[in-house]
């Protein structure tokens, strides 16, 4: 792990320090070769196809939008025209199979 990814996970408070944990996991899980470093001071993965931000109350696991469509890009929450997110409140939220499958679609297009 990136020493300043680790640092910035552990800074953050419960839930959001688990939740970043765990979306850290899945990413380099499905992607071991994934570059890992801090970009726009959050956690970036590939370049900036995805970015991990914890926020005051949830948690945002961010994805580019390039070379996607109109109807995968509404698959995310956000009004950017470059990345779009999911929001996660809880630990409990992280469905894995849905992240790991909004994570190979912005992979295979990117």
């Amino acid at each position: 792990m990136d020493d300043n990814v680790k640092k910035y996970i552990e800074a953050q408070s419960s839930p959001q320090k688990e939740i970043c944990r765990k979306l850290r996991e899945i990413i380099v899980r499905w992607f071991p070769e994934i570059s890992e470093e801090m970009k726009w001071g959050v956690p970036s993965y590939g370049k900036g196809k995805y970015y991990v931000v914890a926020l005051k109350d949830h948690v945002n696991l961010g994805f580019s939008l390039k070379g996607l469509s109109k109807d995968e890009i509404a698959l995310f929450d956000g009004t950017g025209k470059k990345t779009g997110h999911i929001k996660i409140h809880s630990l409990d939220e992280v469905d894995v199979e849905s992240v790991v499958k909004l994570l190979k679609m912005v992979n295979d297009k990117g």
